[in-house]
């Protein structure tokens, strides 16, 4: 499979708003732009933006949780973005300080931030990849010294696929992935779907669209290809905010992601 160019270049990076802002912006986080600010509000008047992201964000803190109760030590995070406040690291290493994570993005300006953060935790580290190209990722200096892929790891694409257009075929990206698992790994996945509210769906992609990362919404049947060969953990692969959530029946900005949790055995 052939890898396109970086589609942010490091120059000019202040100067359009960024995907991996935008999500820091939302978050509550401080590694943004005025230019990423601006837009982020102006998106806030289309959509809920904010309360989508934070959704996704709870799935992935529940998830990590459930990783490390399972026995899970080493996280590899694909397409991760920034890591801002509540992250992967936060997450396992509150819930067994012997956690270990590697984040991965294909942005320099994403990365460069990403080192910047992390400097200071030796079981933590960013690595300027592109999630399609497994084999980068999987053979990148980080990688090779924090994770022993002989071992079960978890390995999240949590909103990342999005990003990642049918012709490069996601599900066989998510297949390269598994094979290079060792047995017991976990699969950890979300996807944005426009099967329960296309009309929020619709504008949440012409939104992104406006952006150097547009994005795709697929069908549950879609991202039922994306987690075979795993054990799906109960219960199965659902909309984020049932995957082991609390409270009332999901609506609005609760329902436009799938996410599953998986196992390989």
């Amino acid at each position: 499979m052939q890898i396109p160019p970086r589609r942010v270049p490091a120059s000019g990076d202040a100067e359009r708003p960024n995907v991996a802002r935008l999500y820091d912006y939302y978050l509550g986080g401080a590694h943004n732009f005025a230019v990423d600010r601006e837009f982020a509000e102006r998106a806030l008047r289309v959509i809920p933006t904010d309360e989508i992201i934070q959704h996704t964000r709870s799935f992935l803190r529940r998830a990590v949780r459930v990783c490390v109760a399972n026995g899970i030590r080493q996280f590899l995070d694909l397409g991760s973005g920034i890591p801002t406040a509540g992250n992967v690291h936060e997450v396992a290493q509150q819930a067994a300080p012997g956690c270990r994570v590697v984040y991965v993005d294909n942005e320099p300006a994403t990365a460069a931030h990403g080192r910047t953060m992390l400097r200071d935790n030796p079981a933590a580290a960013m690595v300027e990849a592109d999630l399609r190209d497994p084999a980068a990722v999987l053979g990148s200096p980080e990688v090779r010294d924090l994770l022993d892929l002989s071992r079960p790891l978890a390995v999240l694409l949590v909103a990342s696929l999005p990003y990642v257009p049918d012709a490069d075929r996601p599900a066989e990206v998510v297949a390269r992935y598994r094979d290079a698992a060792a047995a017991g790994s976990h699969l950890v996945l979300s996807h944005l779907t426009d099967d329960v509210e296309p009309d929020m769906v619709a504008k949440l992609v012409d939104v992104a669209a406006q952006t150097m990362t547009p994005i795709v919404a697929r069908s549950r049947s879609a991202v039922e290809a994306m987690v075979a060969g795993f054990e799906l953990l109960e219960p199965g692969l659902v909309l984020t905010a049932r995957w082991r959530g609390e409270g009332d029946e999901p609506i609005g900005a609760e329902t436009v992601s799938y996410g599953a949790v998986g196992v390989k055995r």
